[in-house]
């Protein structure tokens, strides 16, 4: 299992990556995992202000529907579109082709204070 380094993560299971005040966030390899194979996503939070940990879509697998939680406070500015038409990317690269939204953060602090690499690895185990 993948746990890169440069990512910061949460109890629930996502990844966020910030890049100035812009983060892409998706959900982990281990999450994916969990979910087994994913036939949709669903995110119809574009342009939205939202607070951290309320939910901002849901993924569905063949067995079982998930929420998906912001990691932090911001608003969501882009959706993945290539997410519509195949899904399985989250399953094959949950952290490149498989992200799932990009967000203008509104306090980057905040992602310093989630989890690191080391510390999610060992809450999986």
């Amino acid at each position: 299992m993948q746990f890169p380094a440069d990512l910061r993560y949460t109890k629930d299971h996502e990844w966020i990556r910030l890049e100035g005040n812009i983060a892409t966030v998706g959900i982990t390899d281990f999450a994916q995992k969990e979910l087994g194979d994913i036939v949709f996503v669903d995110i119809s939070a574009t342009g939205k202000a939202l607070a951290a940990n309320e939910i901002f879509g849901t993924v569905e697998a063949v067995k079982t529907v998930s929420d998906l939680y912001l990691p932090v406070s911001g608003t969501i500015t882009e959706v993945n579109a290539g997410l519509e038409g195949t899904p399985e990317n989250v399953n094959k690269d949950p952290y490149g082709d498989g992200w799932m939204i990009k967000m203008t953060v509104d306090n980057t602090a905040d992602v310093a204070a989630l989890l690191d690499a080391a510390a999610y690895e060992q809450l999986v185990g």
